[in-house]
């Protein structure tokens, strides 16, 4: 199952462990549970602190397996094989259990700890979905530190049984004690912030009581860490406060055209992103959603967040970033997670066999119809122009497919289903005017995107399309507020482009802030 390579590499992690790890694996004589006691024989070969026992137990899943320690009440389970991105979950659980220091502060493991309540947790994955770590890596943490959570992380594929009957149509899913509870890419602060119900309320009270920033970054993509890197190694004040680290970016599988690195992966990316930030003196507010700007008086600004806190800077850089772009059709939102998704990667997996649509002809789209091409029975793509618009190499791919029907001049017009789940969709051929329904399981939404710029209305010069304006340096058309990535105006909204824009509003706001402070000093003079 593991190469040499990563072999080594797993048996360097495993020194790390500093007491005896117990796999207790379920299985029930198929193939799966041969290929899982293959993997789990290998991992057990690589440290003498592991031993792993084998049994049937037709009460729980099979294949399945338990990760314990002697001594400690800990319940953590993985059903199937969590190879592909989940192989990471497995190494940090085997690190936790066997006693190696869980990465986070003090104040969330007490939180953590201090929750009331028995909690049993499910998480439905797929292996492709760069999403699902995140949220299998927080359950599993916090199993290890409260015996009073259980978590078991279940491989959507081997286990299509379940996710039929629960109607699982998007992953990651969890559920707690046996009804649906969350679904998408979720952390430990996500977590806590709804077990948690004075969580919210305490934080926004910590937010209000924090003094000015010099400046204060809003959002948490490649622009805003590329904004708050450049101000920080300024040595002012700064703060940043997103809704979540690391914007679209974190939705992205392959990156192949970040300069100098060859071949990334959003997630990836996002860690070395937010590690950078960490290595400066950067006040990080997370999961924090910006609701207003109100304009400064005095040389402040103020930002009012969701929760009601507010937070005050001399110089403002918003870095929102984009959303995905929806079809605003009838239908969309009754059957959203339920057969129309946003995500190939991640839920791709999940209509292994089954009929789909693509919904885009640009890049996205059709790289999204080649890849599903490989799981599911048939791709249908629809084009609203009368030609696709992704590159020559990508469509030429796409045409060579035998299971795929391309449709160009097609408008989606509706949404169809039967109540629980997608059947199909309507749309109307433009050329014609006739309209054609098309049976299938689910829909995959890839449009383009649209600016987070909602909350700005009325307070900074927006495009026609809410992308925020700036000038070359970043500025809008409020001094001391800057802008920089997806939101603007500035054209290709490219992840390289993107870090550029945040570093160079970073630089504008410093400017901006010794120029605007001469004539403050000038009056201090005067005035004493």
């Amino acid at each position: 199952m593991l190469d040499k390579n990563l072999e080594t590499q797993l048996q360097a992690y495993l020194q790390k462990l500093t007491r005896p790890v117990h796999i207790l694996a379920n299985t029930d004589g198929g193939e799966k549970s041969t290929e899982m006691m293959q993997l789990l024989r290998q991992i057990d070969a690589l440290s003498p602190k592991i031993d792993v026992e084998e049994a049937q137990d037709s009460s729980l899943r099979a294949p399945s397996f338990a990760l314990t320690t002697p001594d400690q009440d800990i319940h953590l389970r993985f059903a199937g094989i969590p190879l592909g991105h989940e192989f990471t979950s497995l190494v940090l659980a085997l690190l936790q259990v066997g006693g190696h220091p869980i990465k986070v502060s003090d104040e969330q493991r007490e939180q953590i700890a201090a929750l009331d309540g028995d909690f049993e947790f499910e998480t439905y994955f797929s292996l492709s979905c760069q999403n699902c770590p995140d949220v299998v890596q927080a359950l599993n943490l916090m199993a290890v530190i409260n015996p009073r959570i259980r978590h078991t992380a279940i491989d959507g594929a081997a286990f299509q049984d379940e996710v039929e009957r629960r109607e699982i149509m998007s992953v990651p899913a969890v559920f707690l004690n046996g009804e649906a509870f969350a679904s998408g890419r979720m952390g430990v602060d996500e977590f806590l912030a709804k077990l948690d119900s004075g969580a919210a309320a305490r934080e926004a009270e910590k937010i209000d009581r924090k003094d000015p920033f010099d400046v204060l970054v809003v959002g948490g993509g490649p622009a805003g860490a590329a904004a708050s890197i450049y101000a920080a190694r300024k040595g002012i004040r700064t703060g940043i406060a997103a809704e979540r680290f690391g914007g679209q970016v974190l939705d992205t599988m392959g990156i192949e055209n970040f300069i100098s690195v060859p071949h990334t992966e959003g997630p990836k990316l996002v860690a070395q992103l937010e590690q950078h930030v960490r290595d400066y003196d950067v006040d990080i507010m997370p999961l924090q959603q910006a609701s207003k700007l109100i304009p400064g008086e005095a040389g402040l600004h103020t930002v009012e967040l969701a929760s009601g806190a507010q937070l005050s800077a001399r110089s403002v850089i918003i870095a929102t970033g984009a959303r995905w772009r929806q079809m605003n059709v009838p239908g969309e939102d009754e059957y959203r997670n339920k057969g129309v998704a946003y995500c190939p990667h991640c839920d791709g997996p999940l209509f292994k066999g089954k009929p789909v649509a693509v919904i885009g002809g640009g890049n996205s789209g059709v790289e999204a119809a080649i890849d599903l091409a490989g799981i599911v029975s048939h791709v249908t793509l629809l084009e609203f122009d009368d030609k696709l618009r992704a590159d020559a190499v990508l469509q030429n791919k796409l045409r060579s497919l035998p299971n795929v029907t391309i449709l160009t001049s097609a408008l989606t017009t509706e949404v169809l289903g039967d109540g629980r789940k997608v059947t199909g969709l309507r749309y109307q051929d433009r050329s014609s005017g006739e309209s054609h329904d098309v049976s299938l399981d689910g829909i995959f939404v890839q449009i383009g995107l649209l600016p987070n710029s909602e909350w700005l209305k009325g307070s900074l010069e927006l495009s026609e399309r809410g992308e925020i304006v700036v000038d070359a340096r970043g500025q809008t058309s409020l001094p001391g507020v800057f802008a920089a990535g997806d939101v603007t105006t500035v054209p290709y909204k490219q992840i390289v482009i993107a870090m550029g824009d945040g570093a160079k509003a970073s630089l504008s706001a410093f400017d901006h802030l010794i120029r605007s402070s001469v004539p403050e000093q000038d009056a201090a003079r005067a005035a004493a």
